[in-house]
């Protein structure tokens, strides 16, 4: 637990909560080790030196039963304990399980934010398609207000996990999980994919970043005016097995912030098209996709990368 203190300005773990589900999650770690410590370790470290004592060696008092094959009341602790410790557990599993369950809604008097989430080798792509951007290696949010996450994969089965932000939930290519979260404080807390997948694995990990509600909506803002039009060229690119810093090296004309890449013209049907394509095992998606955003995007748009993030 000392290291925690170790994660600097990054929030790194569940027992660092940044948001109710992970402070919750905290709690149900708490009660089930507290569970374990009373009904396991307790009788362990209490009754072990006592058998050991009792039954020494040198004991000369103790009774010598070299015939004995039943003890009623053995039998009774040797199975109702298991069975005491299955079943308080078992409560806590199911009730916290459907109270935490990764598809419930976040109850708040704001509406959700959405974001679609589309697992590559080795990059997490992240499209809001109600402000028509994406990112790579960010996942912004503001503080306070319920995010709506619908994940995919493009490729294999991925893992998409913020502990800070609590629950890990799987991305499967032509399927659609979800994941609801929120973040309670503004900060920055770590992501990865947590299922092996190959030589960039070590490299998929992503910052999510809260923060106050002006601030995003300056961040969206800013990637909506500067981001790099994601047409049909640049999807293939960031669709190769590659890094993140492979994809940058990739793109000569994005500057990104701090390692990121911000796209601008992202289609709401681009999300549903890589879903359908991956199911029907096609790497091609409908021109309709990219028709909206090369029409909605000037020449400008399209040669310019350099986003500059809010400060925290």
């Amino acid at each position: 637990m000392l290291l925690v203190a170790c994660a600097g300005d990054t929030h790194l773990t569940f027992l660092d909560p940044q948001g109710p589900i992970a402070h919750q999650q905290r709690w149900h770690f708490y009660w089930v080790l507290a569970v374990m410590a009373v009904l396991v370790a307790g009788p362990i470290f209490v009754l072990l030196p006592y058998w050991a004592w009792r039954y020494r060696y040198g004991n000369k008092s103790s009774t010598y039963k070299p015939n004995w094959d039943f003890s009623r009341l053995l039998e009774i602790m040797a199975w109702g304990g298991p069975i005491i410790i299955v079943a308080i557990l078992g409560f806590f599993v199911w009730h916290d399980s459907h109270k935490l369950d990764p598809y419930k809604p976040i109850v708040s008097k704001q509406a959700p934010l959405r974001v679609e989430v589309i697992g590559y080798d080795w990059k997490w792509l992240f499209i809001y398609p109600d402000q028509g951007i994406a990112s790579i290696g960010t996942l912004a949010m503001p503080v306070g207000r319920p995010v709506s996450l619908h994940i995919t994969s493009a490729t294999v089965m991925q893992s998409l996990f913020i502990p800070a932000l609590g629950s890990q939930i799987y991305a499967m290519g032509g399927m659609v999980s979800q994941l609801n979260l929120e973040a309670s404080k503004p900060g920055k807390s770590l992501g990865e994919n947590t299922m092996y997948n190959g030589n960039g694995f070590h490299q998929q990990k992503f910052t999510a970043l809260a923060m106050s509600p002006a601030d995003f909506k300056a961040w969206v803002i800013k990637v909506g005016a500067t981001g790099i039009v994601l047409d049909a060229q640049t999807l293939k690119l960031i669709a190769r097995r590659s890094t993140r810093s492979d994809l940058i090296a990739a793109l000569p004309k994005a500057t990104s912030m701090r390692g990121n890449v911000y796209f601008t013209g992202v289609g709401k049907t681009l999300f549903p098209a890589v879903v359908k394509a991956t199911m029907d095992g096609t790497k091609t998606l409908p021109n309709t996709v990219f028709a909206s955003a090369s029409a909605a995007t000037t020449p400008a748009k399209r040669n310019s990368g350099a986003v500059t993030e809010p400060s925290q």
